[in-house]
């Protein structure tokens, strides 16, 4: 196992105290927090280790639902469920920032309690780390692979929501009203290599190659430059011995503009 925690951005949350104790007391009083790392194991949600400054301490493995951005109940109050959608995928886990929708507005289509606002924060991901092992996850598998997308809600929570249950709006490229999506899931892996004629280059050292079958069919350059040398441009077309001899004249041909 290569991977299995990654680091995130340092967010300053509130806990949601019952968390801290096992829920068996603490409800409804709220924690200050930092956010540390996240884990993924196979089959949880994503665990996330939080920094509590009043108490110089860490906490770790709490879900997404564990946190808020303000210290009280958000309302409507989501379950995990409602937050996260699917289970992590692998043990392998990245976290990124999608800096060009960062700005933009985030609307996220819950379970059972409509649509809701949000701001970006970060993508966390999953993939299969260990070639070694068997891939026994679907991180790598078109139709079932899931971006977790890290937001901020407009109701006081943070969720972890996948492309297809959100909406992006720019304020500059979207238009009003944008058009409902009606993509399908993709189920093609795509690849450069196979499936279609062979190059081979096995017996090519040329630094420009030709496959074996532009080699075989000869194609001939019509130009009368070499193959990649620059083509004559402004003063680049120009002589420069000829150029300065006293009786050298130019001449409107020579440089290719005629």
């Amino acid at each position: 196992m290569s991977q299995l925690i990654c680091n995130l951005p340092a967010i300053h949350v509130w806990v949601r105290k019952e968390y801290l104790r096992d829920h068996e007391d603490g409800h409804g009083e709220f924690v200050k927090g930092v956010w540390v790392s996240c884990k993924s194991m196979p089959g949880r949600a994503f665990y996330f280790e939080t920094y509590l400054p009043e108490y110089g301490a860490m906490f770790d493995k709490l879900p997404i639902s564990a946190f808020t951005w303000a210290d009280q109940t958000p309302k409507p109050d989501l379950s995990l469920p409602n937050l996260q959608f699917w289970n992590c995928m692998d043990y392998g886990v990245v976290a990124i920032h999608k800096q060009f929708i960062s700005s933009m507005t985030f609307e996220v289509m819950t379970r059972n309690a409509g649509t809701l606002k949000g701001k970006y924060v970060a993508t966390i991901d999953n993939y299969h780390s260990d070639i070694n092992t068997i891939d026994y996850s679907t991180a790598e598998t078109p139709a079932e692979h899931k971006s977790h997308n890290l937001i901020e809600l407009e109701n006081g929570q943070f969720g972890l929501y996948p492309n297809n249950r959100m909406r992006i709006y720019d304020n500059s490229l979207t238009p009003e009203p944008p058009k409902v999506p009606d993509f399908k899931v993709s189920t093609v892996y795509y690849q450069v290599e196979n499936g279609h004629d062979r190059d081979g280059l096995g017996s090519e050292e040329n630094y420009f190659w030709q496959t074996k079958k532009e080699r075989e069919s000869k194609i001939e350059i019509k130009e009368s430059r070499k193959l990649f040398e620059p083509v004559g441009t402004g003063n680049t077309a120009l002589d420069a011995d000829k150029f300065y001899e006293s009786d050298y004249k130019l001449d409107i041909n020579e440089l290719g503009l005629g």
